[in-house]
């Protein structure tokens, strides 16, 4: 029999008994099996269960350089589990079938069958170097985000919509009704409460890009000016974005401190936010890979930073300028409606103008008819001055709002950047140059001996500045790393592009379509405005 047969036989009786892979292998002679074969399984297995992840195996087959058309029959024949992975039999099972490959044979289980005493050795090279596929997809999944613009925008949607004012005990304040599509549910929210939300979020995430809120303002006499009102919904705007930029973030969006503010009905989330960030500290605190991070970082670190840093900064600019020629659009349109609207009022004006023309005039009863014309054209001007004000609002929401979202986040990343270097970089610049201090007083009174209990003093705060530092360097590491995810998190986003592009080409298209039939629907009536003998076509061409 040969060892793949008996491979066949075990397994058969495996499933029968129900007996695990474990047992399985127990019943093989594991003398009969090549040790580089052994060698390979150890160098690309789970660690904790012992299996091989089928993105290892693929990257395994890949490494042999066959065609895709005998990859593919490999992965064929090989016993993969539901998710893909391999067991161990089913790893040597494939290693013999890639050695048969690269020997020129027909990968399948009738070429197993010639393998009796000797199984056949795959050209991998080195089984050490192989450790390097298994560790590919921990970086993968650790630094790497695997994302698009689609997924995170649709990872939650929320609204915030502003309230009737309610008169505080000296003041009025605004109130928000906040609901999100996630839970499916509204909540209650005063600026204070955004604010305390906005402050924990920063403290935990002191790493993450964490967008602004918009400013607090002293309010005397909430919505009884223009620019008061202006103020308000503005702020309500941008209250909106924070909460949409914080729950679609891939990290912020799965925290209890984030579900917490979403879903919490009662009156001291403030307090519940500020016990719950207690109880867990920071990021680095609880995230796994924390004290890790050095490793899973490209050498070239800094030079990618300080590149993206650069690109993202222009990027900046470039949607600063888009957005201030947007604004402008939205505000002509405004001003176009207004001006439709007015022109319109002064047609009414001048036809209700009830004063007889002068015997000298010629045209009495023209100038007559003229006016009950005129009454009727101002109906149409305001029409008009509707759908321009329809197109400001389509210019102001889906363009200007889409282009301030953006830009939100991009600021948000260069305060990233800031906080990072003179936050947690400086940090430990300043611990390094206390504890260089600190090891010069050493020396110092090593060469002139001072008090016994003097120098243990001076070698405990030394252990504990090295301490200090080997915290610093952590978390100056994972700060780095944070920063990578928040980078391609920038980039994920760059798409957006084509979203406000569209949305300002439909915009234009509607809203052109919408006047222009409007103006089509004019045109006909002016014909009863101009007699033959005036030198006028009845349409206007």
């Amino acid at each position: 029999m040969t060892f793949f047969s008996l491979l066949q036989e075990i397994t058969w009786r495996c499933s029968c008994a129900h007996m695990t892979v474990r047992a399985m292998a127990e019943e093989i002679n594991e003398g009969s099996v090549p040790s580089y074969y052994r060698e390979v399984y150890e160098a690309v297995c789970c660690p904790n269960d012992e299996r091989v992840l089928g993105e290892v195996f693929q990257r395994l087959l890949e490494s042999t350089k066959l065609s895709k058309a005998i990859q593919t029959q490999i992965a064929q024949h090989v016993d993969a589990g539901a998710d893909g992975s391999l067991s161990k039999l089913s790893l040597y099972k494939a290693l013999a079938l890639i050695a048969a490959a690269q020997q020129g044979k027909q990968p399948g289980p009738k070429v197993l069958e010639n393998y009796i005493k000797e199984f056949p050795k795959p050209q991998l090279g080195e089984p050490s170097e192989l450790r390097a596929l298994r560790m590919q997809e921990a970086e993968q999944d650790v630094l790497t985000l695997s994302l698009n613009l689609d997924r995170l925008l649709n990872r939650d949607a929320v609204k915030v919509e502003l309230i009737p004012e309610k008169k505080g005990l000296f003041l009025k304040h605004v109130e928000y009704q906040v609901t999100t599509l996630r839970y499916k549910m509204s909540v209650y929210r005063r600026y204070s409460d955004f604010d305390v939300f906005h402050e924990i979020l920063l403290q935990k995430f002191a790493y993450r890009v964490v967008p602004s809120l918009p400013p607090k303002r002293m309010l005397k006499g909430v919505l009884t000016s223009v620019s008061e009102r202006d103020f308000i919904e503005a702020r309500r705007r941008a209250l909106g974005r924070f909460l949409n930029l914080v729950a679609q973030h891939p990290f912020f969006s799965e925290d209890e401190l984030v579900k917490t503010f979403f879903t919490f009905s009662g009156s001291d989330v403030q307090i519940r936010l500020r016990d719950g960030y207690k109880k867990t500290g920071d990021e680095f605190m609880t995230n796994k890979n924390a004290t890790l991070a050095k490793e899973y970082l490209p050498a070239d670190i800094q030079a990618q930073f300080s590149v993206s840093r650069e690109l993202i900064k222009n990027i900046h600019n470039s949607f600063c300028k888009l957005r201030e020629r947007a604004e402008r659009i939205a505000e002509r349109s405004k001003g176009n409606a207004s001006d439709l609207l007015m022109f319109g009022r002064e047609l009414s004006t001048l036809s209700s103008d009830t004063s007889s023309l002068p015997s000298l005039a010629s045209s009495q009863s023209t100038w007559s008819r003229l006016c009950q014309s005129l009454k009727s054209l101002s109906v149409e001007f305001a029409v008009l001055s509707d759908k321009a004000a329809q197109q400001c609002r389509r210019e102001e929401d889906d363009v200007v709002e889409r282009l301030n979202l953006f830009l939100d986040l991009l600021q948000s990343y260069r305060d990233l950047c800031e906080r990072h270097e003179k936050g947690v970089l400086h940090e430990h610049q300043r611990a390094l140059y206390k504890y260089s201090v600190m090891k010069r007083q050493m020396m110092s009174t090593t060469v002139q001996p001072k008090e016994h209990a003097s120098m243990e003093q001076l070698e405990s705060r030394i252990v504990q500045q090295e301490t200090a530092i080997q915290i610093m360097e952590l978390r100056n590491y994972f700060s780095l790393f944070c920063l990578h995810q928040e980078t391609q998190l920038i980039f994920t986003y760059l798409p957006i592009t084509s979203h406000i592009l569209g949305a300002f080409v439909n915009s234009q298209v509607q809203g052109h379509r919408e006047m222009g039939a409007v103006w089509n629907e004019l045109q006909p009536k002016l014909s009863c405005l101009f007699v033959e003998n005036n030198g006028l076509k009845p349409a206007l061409e």
